[in-house]
């Protein structure tokens, strides 16, 4: 690999980390700032894939999964949390609670067996 081609790749590794950060610093939505940052993970994988193929270094490999590792449960982890959850399910039903929403949904199936034969 020439250093033309590293320079080239590490400048526009840059340029995408730079707007990344950017982008991370604005995004007006939590789920903007993840995606940045995400953005930011692999510019970082590809910095490092940059300097393993010019130095000829196999054991920055590991590395490299090491990090796709952590960018990818980062971003399942917010994910998961920025998921919308209903309010009802937010929280845990008191003994009182669910046993009224047990009541609730036998007697809903009693009414639905036995009102669907008479329409």
């Amino acid at each position: 690999m020439s250093l033309g081609v590293v320079i080239a790749c590490g400048v526009m590794v840059g340029i995408g980390a730079v707007c990344a950060v950017v982008r991370a610093e604005r995004g007006p939505s939590m789920l903007d700032r993840v995606v940045a940052v995400d953005v930011v993970v692999a510019t970082v994988l590809a910095a490092v894939a940059i300097v393993s193929a010019w130095t000829l270094r196999s054991d920055l490999v590991p590395v490299l999964v090491v990090l796709a590792l952590v960018g990818f449960i980062g971003s399942v982890t917010v994910a998961r949390f920025a998921a919308a959850d209903k309010d009802d399910d937010k929280r845990i039903l008191t003994r009182e609670e669910a046993a009224a929403e047990r009541e609730a949904r036998r007697r809903a199936e009693l009414e639905e067996s036995d009102g669907g034969g008479t329409s």
